[in-house]
């Protein structure tokens, strides 16, 4: 069982948790969620938060096999995250034809990049696509999907633009959902968009809470000294970006520079980056 547990500091938040599972600090599984902060003068005080559960306890094991064997005894937080992930391969109907995830080739995350517009795709198909209807079908697949996590999510929104799903999480665990440096908001980010754009060819907008706000803020501060250096140079490239800031730099300079050759790149450690330059064109001969 995992536990959310909040407290004035961190030592009152392990003491706490400890008491709930009666057991000693030391027999506890944690991840510090939001570290405490006083604030200023009063004002956006925070209190520490920690996911907390028991570390393998083989009474309840057996206890637990005995009354399922079939269903796996999950001790640790990051266990949450694989059941979204099955969750969600049982949801794509089996009949669909869908292409093998691997990682290191970074399939999903190329075509996370793609522009291809869906209105192209479907000029050869005579029947509409009725937006609302598809919106409603998706919100409805993804709150059954949530409904078996560990999550406290009340709000779940789904708007379809376009060849775009606008999703919009909130609740009382939106923080959670996020997760320590939006790690949990990547992986989340990343799945649906291989479930929605296998099964309904969609690209998607994810925002939990004001996350996405938040780091679109960030980035649109942090690329302007990358904007002037092109202006002077007519080229440039960002530092190395993680998850869904690399997809927010390229969606801004894109959009700053629309006649220029604005594209990801990965080296060969797997780093990303955004680059800008003109584009090539061939010489006269």
């Amino acid at each position: 069982m995992i536990q959310k547990v909040e407290a004035p500091t961190l030592e009152e938040a392990y003491a706490k948790a400890a008491t709930l599972f009666e057991c000693s600090i030391s027999e506890l599984h944690y991840e510090v969620v939001q570290y405490p902060s006083k604030g200023i003068l009063g004002f956006l005080k925070k209190k520490a938060i920690i996911v907390a559960s028991l570390k393998t306890d083989k009474s309840k094991v057996e206890s637990k096999e005995k009354i399922s064997k079939d269903i796996p005894l999950q001790t640790t937080e990051e266990s949450v995250a694989d059941e979204i992930i099955a969750t969600v391969k049982e949801e794509i109907p089996q009949k669909e034809s869908i292409p093998e995830i691997k990682l290191e080739k970074d399939d999903i995350v190329d075509r996370f990049f793609e522009t291809t517009s869906h209105e192209e795709k479907q000029e050869e198909n005579d029947e509409p696509i009725v937006y609302d209807e598809l919106a409603r079908v998706i919100e409805d697949e993804l709150k059954e999907l949530l409904s078996h996590t560990c999550f406290e999510i009340d709000v779940v929104e789904v708007d379809v633009i376009d060849n775009k799903a606008l999703i919009f999480i909130d609740g009382d665990d939106a923080a959670l959902l996020i997760g320590k440096e939006g790690y949990r908001y990547n992986a989340l980010s990343y799945m649906l968009f291989n479930w929605l754009h296998t099964k309904y060819e969609l690209f998607i907008k994810l925002e939990i809470a004001a996350f996405l706000t938040t780091q679109e803020e960030m980035i649109q501060s942090y690329i302007q000294p990358v904007i002037a250096e092109i202006e002077k140079n007519g080229r440039g490239k960002t530092r190395f970006l993680d998850g869904i800031l690399v997809q927010i730099a390229l969606e801004q300079l894109r959009e700053y520079f629309p006649n220029k050759y604005v594209a990801v790149k990965t080296t060969k450690n797997g780093k990303k980056f955004v680059v800008i330059n003109e584009f090539h064109t061939k010489s006269n001969g």
